[in-house]
């Protein structure tokens, strides 16, 4: 391959949050996705080269890249990634969609004539927008729940606007910023009561530049489609993508703070590929070239409602890796339908892939731990993508929460989870035990 320097850059760990804190749930899932997409390209001989936020400076270790170059405190990261642009043949880029971060970034690759490996600003656009991609699957005659923007009064969010609505749908809704990733942000609520409560403490959980929508709650199990978008001999973007593998997602949005989180999946789930194989056809997503995601909910009935485009790498990726028998990078570089017709789209393995919130119980410091107990768990223990990192300033103490992420490679679901049992006796070997609040 003639254009090898491919740079790969993931917002999170690489140095969009290094003039503030960095979310430890999010950076987890952002640096399990760098260090497993780096690998992959690596793996295929190529030259890689990323940024990384100058406090996790010391996992650069376990990188795979050729070059690395950290982005301190006081810098701005644009300019770095700009730099970096330059001197490379392609980009992958990583990014949320909020604040058109993953558009602004692959735009900049764009104006420096760079080969896009992730989706096209085309793609991005429609799926940085919860409102539009809901029109979309509307429009296309699929099942997907209804949504309304919500308009501000007073700059707040208009709650009679959210009482009618919910009053009008006579189901649960939710509520999220119609930019968000993932389940950022998502408010649920199943009464008046709560939705009075929520906007008389909303003040520091509402943004006022950001745009929210009203969503209709779907009961359902949380699922989600790893795709590759294809090109066909004619060298132009085929109507449909391939799926990769349908994969599970733990997802909690009931929590009496109106704190979402996201805590990772497993994959495969089998016997659903013919059923979304007949929704992806009445959709046209020409627009998406190589990796990106769907999630949706199976209801009860069976019935399928699709919910949100993620136009980018999503954490599914970290356990799809593990349980097929060719490397996906191949797919991302080569999304041609004659090359992946000559693989066998087969899932061998199984694998749950998880953030895992733990507390340290032992008396060894911050740099210790660094220096001393992190090589060794992950020497122990294979599965451990980000090993246990904590953002907090003070000291070791029984409080201190620390956040990593996993992905088995294991034969089935029951096997995957034994060995999840067997990992959270390794971290407590080493003083490490499943975080709780006191």
């Amino acid at each position: 391959m003639s254009e090898n320097k491919v740079f790969i850059f993931e917002f999170v760990s690489g140095g969009g949050f290094n003039q503030g804190d960095i979310p430890s749930s999010l950076f987890c899932e952002g640096y399990g996705m760098l260090k497993s997409i780096i690998t992959d390209f690596k793996a295929l001989n190529l030259e890689i080269s990323t940024l990384l936020d100058y406090r996790i400076s010391f996992l650069s270790t376990y990188l795979k890249a050729d070059y690395i170059e950290i982005v301190n405190v006081k810098e701005n990261y644009i300019k770095k990634f700009k730099k970096a642009v330059k001197k490379c043949d392609s980009c992958f880029i990583i990014a949320p969609e909020f604040s058109n971060i993953l558009y602004d970034l692959t735009k900049i690759a764009k104006d420096n004539y760079k080969k896009i490996l992730s989706i096209e600003l085309e793609g991005i656009k429609l799926g940085s927008s919860k409102f539009k991609t809901y029109q979309f699957f509307k429009a296309s005659g699929v099942n997907t729940p209804q949504t309304f923007f919500i308009p501000f009064k007073n700059n707040t969010l208009d709650v009679d606007f959210v009482i009618q609505k919910f009053n009008e749908l006579n189901y649960p809704i939710v509520i999220k910023p119609d930019d968000s990733v993932g389940a950022d942000s998502i408010f649920y609520f199943d009464d008046e009561l709560q939705i009075y409560n929520f906007f008389n403490l909303s003040n520091n959980m509402i943004e006022p530049e950001r745009s929210f929508i009203l969503q209709e709650y779907i009961e359902g199990e949380d699922l989600s489609i790893s795709l590759i978008g294809t090109m066909n001999f004619v060298n132009q973007l085929s109507k449909n993508p391939v799926i990769l593998t349908v994969n599970s997602q733990n997802i909690n949005i009931k929590k009496a703070n109106f704190k979402s989180e996201y805590f990772g999946g497993c994959t495969p789930v089998k016997n659903l590929e013919k059923q979304i194989t007949a929704i992806l056809q009445k959709l046209n997503l020409k627009q998406f070239k190589g990796y990106f995601g769907i999630d949706f909910i199976r209801k009860a009935d069976n019935s399928i409602y699709f919910i949100e485009i993620n136009s980018r790498l999503t954490t599914s990726y970290i356990g799809l890796r593990n349980i097929v028998n060719y490397n996906p990078v191949e797919l991302i570089l080569n999304p041609s339908s004659k090359f992946l017709d000559s693989k066998e789209n087969v899932s061998l393995m199984h694998s749950i892939f998880s953030r895992i919130e733990l507390s340290y119980k032992g008396n060894k410091t911050s740099k210790q731990i660094k220096e001393e107990v992190i090589p060794t768990l992950i020497e122990e223990i294979p599965e451990l993508v980000t090993p246990p990192i904590s953002f907090t300033n003070s000291n070791q103490n029984k409080n201190t929460k620390y956040s990593c992420f996993v992905a088995t490679k294991e034969k089935d679901h029951d096997s995957s989870r034994k060995r999840i049992i067997e990992i959270m006796k390794l971290f407590e070997k080493y003083n490490f035990f499943e975080f709780k609040l006191v």
